[in-house]
């Protein structure tokens, strides 16, 4: 019986001649820019040709190629050497796409598709999923691949985000002087209101490593949630970034970030938290600002993603045995 893990994320450029094609694929998914066709293509162009150039110049500060690449090969090849089984991973809008690895998979009797998503949303989970689906389909493959919702609340996995949180803190210092936030991606209110379960999600999840926090005894001056990567003159999910360290400023100068909603660094975590975020706190006079890593390919991650597989794998027999 041949098994394999398929690890899905949203992806990023391999290389600044990727920018384009990230931006393009993202704003022409559905789930994305909800749309019909071709107007969502139009829409995705207009987005598109306005924000390339100062994507492509954000990508440049960040050696010209995403976080996620490099992070996603490092846990890709930990995990290799502590499994017999295949692992693969799948981008959702730069390569390798679904139907680059669905080729690779054709040989599997088993697939084991789990999302680096931690929260489940259309925009990300639903999307990926469906879009491997479609491809497995093409050979016959879509009933061979199985998959899981979330693990937000998993304490596993949450123990991994306290440990990162407690990698931020000296060991001479207090974590008490500090302002707690966890920031999350944003999403479009609509899309909440549609049903879509991810804010819910996220703050269960934080929830979660706050009562973690507190059983290992770390105080902070407060702890807080936002969200970031607003689009366009919509509403979005709220309380924004922005505004929330615009709220503390008066009460704390020393700030932590978590970004929330991501498993793998990529250009949202390190581009966006630790360098547009930081001019704003320090515009603000936040003298002290903190970005933690996420979990990444840290140990205890690889740990709880062999944990889930294995979950899955057992879970899908059941099932069939039934």
């Amino acid at each position: 019986m041949k098994r394999a893990m398929v690890l899905m994320n949203m992806g990023g450029p391999n290389n600044l001649n990727e920018v384009d094609v990230f931006l393009k694929n993202m704003f022409n998914d559905k789930y994305i820019i909800g749309a019909p066709q071709p107007i969502r293509s139009l829409i995705g162009y207009i987005i598109r040709k306005k924000r390339l150039k100062e994507a492509t110049n954000n990508y440049k500060m960040l050696g010209g190629v995403s976080p996620i690449v490099g992070n996603t090969k490092r846990l890709i090849r930990r995990l290799k050497r502590k499994t017999k089984d295949g692992v693969f991973y799948v981008m959702r809008y730069t390569p390798p796409f679904s139907k680059d690895i669905i080729q690779e998979l054709k040989n599997y009797d088993e697939i084991y598709a789990i999302p680096m998503y931690p929260h489940y949303s259309s925009t990300t989970t639903k999307s990926s999923i469906e879009d491997l689906l479609k491809e497995g389909k093409k050979y016959g493959l879509e009933t061979k691949i199985k998959t899981i919702d979330n693990y937000h609340k998993r304490v596993e996995y949450n123990n991994v985000i306290v440990k990162k949180i407690k990698e931020k803190i000296k060991e001479n210092e207090n974590s008490k002087d500090f302002t707690l936030i966890f920031s999350a991606h944003g999403l479009p209110q609509r899309t909440i209101d549609k049903g879509d379960p991810y804010q819910k999600q996220i703050e269960e999840n934080v929830e979660e490593v706050k009562k973690l926090l507190k059983e290992q005894n770390i105080e902070f001056n407060s702890i807080e949630l936002a969200y970031q990567s607003r689009l366009g003159p919509m509403e979005w999910i709220k309380p924004y970034l922005e505004d929330k360290l615009e709220e503390i400023k008066e009460k704390n100068d020393k700030v932590i970030i978590y970004p929330i909603a991501f498993t793998i660094d990529n250009s949202e975590t390190n581009g966006e938290l630790g360098i547009e975020y930081r001019e704003v706190a320090e515009e603000l006079g936040i003298k002290d600002y903190r970005v933690c890593e996420v979990v990444n390919y840290d140990e205890d991650f690889q740990n709880f993603i062999l944990q889930l597989y294995k979950e899955i794998i057992e879970n899908s027999n059941k099932i069939n045995k039934n």
